[in-house]
């Protein structure tokens, strides 16, 4: 009986242990690119750079002049990787893709982010032809932090301050940016945001570390990382979606800045996901919204 006991103890843990292994594997492995379509991983857009200043890119076998979609993930400018790249759908539809990795406030303070961010778009267009890329057909999308950085690559298109390094001679400007709950004013993140919601005012916060101190000490870095502070008429179209309930980057953050550009007259569209929380939402509208937006922008 003891020998029953513990032959079944040991199959349990061999599952266990095997669960376990396929979740870990799951998490770390990157998702399969669809049929046709050859990825190029690990491309370096700074010379003997950073470890995380890498990209890969996602081209259809066939076709040339390809519309690009770039991919900034988000992560609290804390973690987050560009193995995951989160438009793979739109891979079957005649759009190659981008997934930029980017070094994290651990490694740099802002403004590293932007830096990396607008010297990974200028490498891909200035290396457009031999991927079969259109250079005047690329949008960027993120979500939080990512969101932040797509939306500050949209309104700091023409901020030379930013464009440091490599392939200085080519812009660093997308032609359209799919904003997914970015922040956009952090002094004004806590003022509106829920009950049981982030602090972002204390030191130790996301925007805190991104800017190297806290916020409320850092009004001048603070104002440089926000890119409501950028707009501008001739801004690229951006779509921005929110949801209402998001306890991390508060809705109104969202709102702040539709409201801004709208008032220069800067293209704009805005969605409110109701009930919608910190993530990928249910809600069929978002993207239905979204594909419409990058086929009117991108598609010839």
């Amino acid at each position: 009986m003891t020998r029953i006991i513990v032959a079944v103890a040991l199959i349990l843990c061999f599952f266990a242990v095997t669960l376990v292994l396929a979740q870990r594997r799951n998490r770390t492995e990157p998702p399969t690119a669809p049929e046709g379509v050859t990825v190029h991983r690990d491309l370096a857009y700074v010379t003997n750079g950073h470890e995380r200043q890498k990209l890969d890119l996602y081209v259809p076998n066939e076709g040339g002049n390809l519309p690009l979609i770039i991919w900034v993930h988000g992560g609290a400018w804390l973690g987050g990787s560009k193995e995951r790249y989160a438009p793979m759908e739109y891979l079957k539809s005649g759009y190659a893709g981008a997934s930029i990795g980017y070094r994290l406030s651990q490694h740099a303070i802002f403004p590293a982010q932007i830096e990396d961010v607008k010297a990974a778009v200028r490498w891909i267009r200035a290396n457009a032809e031999t991927y079969r890329l259109d250079p005047n057909r690329f949008a960027a999308w993120g979500s939080s932090a990512g969101g932040h950085l797509v939306a500050m690559l949209g309104t700091a298109g023409d901020i030379t301050e930013f464009e440091v390094g490599e392939n200085l001679g080519v812009s660093s400007r997308v032609q359209a940016v799919v904003n997914y709950f970015g922040p956009t004013d952090f002094l004004q993140m806590d003022t509106h945001r829920l009950p049981d919601g982030l602090v972002h005012d204390a030191p130790d916060s996301p925007e805190s570390k991104l800017v190297g101190g806290p916020i409320q000490a850092h009004e001048d870095r603070v104002a440089r990382a926000n890119p409501i502070t950028y707009i501008s008429k001739d801004d690229p179209p951006i779509l921005i979606i929110h949801g209402d309930q998001d306890k991390l980057v508060p809705y109104h953050q969202s709102v702040l800045l539709k409201d801004a550009l709208e008032a220069i007259g800067a293209p704009v569209e805005f969605y409110r996901v109701e009930g919608g929380g910190h993530g990928w939402f249910k809600d069929p509208k978002v993207p239905e919204l979204t594909k419409t937006f990058l086929e009117k922008h991108l598609k010839p």
